[in-house]
């Protein structure tokens, strides 16, 4: 089972956002990793921001892969987001090379029975 922290010291060699619903992470030496949801009823889990460059996280060892989940909406949240909220969470990732820092924010909802988790896997 493949953890977050398994990305610091590893450089990538690509690091792509696929619609908004996964993050694949290819290193240099052809190990990947996702970050995905696995869809189910009545639930939605996906990117809601990225900021800065995920080119940032290409050719240098990462030093930072951090989650930080929170059930209180962050201030500048889209209100489009919070027009229809029964239970929500959101999932905050930040990742850093000595190229920069990428903070992406995946925003998961659901009907309060589903997984609103954003998961983690070797590929």
């Amino acid at each position: 089972m493949a953890e977050l922290k398994d990305l610091i010291g590893q450089t990538m060699a690509s690091v792509e956002n696929l619609g908004d619903s996964e993050l694949l992470f290819t290193t240099t030496d052809g190990k990947k990793f996702k970050l995905h949801h696995l869809h189910d009823c009545c639930e939605s889990v996906s990117i809601e921001s990225v900021v800065g460059d995920l080119n940032d996280l290409v050719g240098e060892p990462m030093l930072v892969a951090e989650e930080i989940t929170s059930t209180e909406n962050p201030q500048d949240a889209k209100p489009e987001t919070l027009e229809y909220q029964d239970s929500f969470t959101w999932t905050f990732y930040k990742f850093a090379t000595r190229k920069g820092y990428v903070d992406v924010r995946w925003y998961g909802d659901s009907n309060g029975y589903y997984s609103e988790s954003v998961d983690f896997d070797a590929v």
